[in-house]
């Protein structure tokens, strides 16, 4: 896996790499600020060498508010092949919400705490690489918070709507059981319940699956 960190923390940003490098990862860029990343990610594709993800700071100079998640936004919208990751202080309902429109593909969001779970971390770097999807537990329970307050959810049990947060973090179904420690039996036909239940229709890939509940949960 190649990848591109944008992080002004130097610290914070040899750390990143450090963790993937040591995993067998190649990271080919790490820039401080947005328009660093930017400009490295356009020579890489001038050499035909894009990553396959993009690992960036939601907040960077050169006013630390939301340089690294517009910038993110632009490479999904330049780049809609480019897997992103973008990691926060805490949970910012807009800059999530605005990164997860449109197609969910290789997209994730992860508070910044996460990294200290190293494993989980490099795990979400490389579903998200591969066109996967990594929510932050948080970020979804905020975004399931919000839609319980529309009601939107009343017809769901309250297990279906446990296994709809364990979906939208990206877990597949054999993780969504080990998790809750049931058959994976079980968690398909929650799944299908959950489908049924919110008007979604169903399809073979585990990725589509997930995007049609973030795009229902952002609707």
């Amino acid at each position: 896996m190649r990848v591109v960190i944008a992080e002004d923390s130097v610290l914070l940003r040899e750390g990143l790499t450090r963790l993937l490098t040591d995993r067998g990862h190649e990271v080919v860029a790490g820039v401080g600020d947005a328009e660093a990343l930017i400009k490295a990610i356009g020579e890489l594709e001038d050499e035909d060498a894009l990553p396959d993800v993009v690992v960036a700071d939601v907040r960077m100079p050169p006013t630390h508010t939301d340089e690294g998640v517009r910038a993110a936004i632009r490479l999904r919208r330049d780049h809609p092949g480019l897997g992103v990751l973008v990691l926060s202080q805490y949970v910012e309902e807009q800059y999530a919400t605005e990164l997860l429109a449109g197609s969910s593909r290789g997209i994730g969001y992860l508070l910044k705490d996460r990294v200290a779970e190293v494993r989980e971390f490099v795990d979400a770097v490389v579903r998200v690489a591969e066109g996967g999807t990594a929510l932050d537990p948080e970020v979804v329970a905020q975004l399931l918070g919000r839609s319980r307050k529309q009601d939107v959810l009343a017809n769901l049990t309250p297990r279906e709507r446990e296994v709809l947060g364990l979906m939208a973090e990206g877990r597949t179904n054999s993780a969504i059981a080990r998790q809750l420690v049931v058959s994976d039996g079980a968690v398909e036909k929650h799944v299908s319940n959950i489908f049924l239940k919110l008007g979604l229709a169903q399809s073979d890939g585990d990725h589509r699956r997930v995007l049609a509940v973030l795009t229902y949960l952002n609707s």
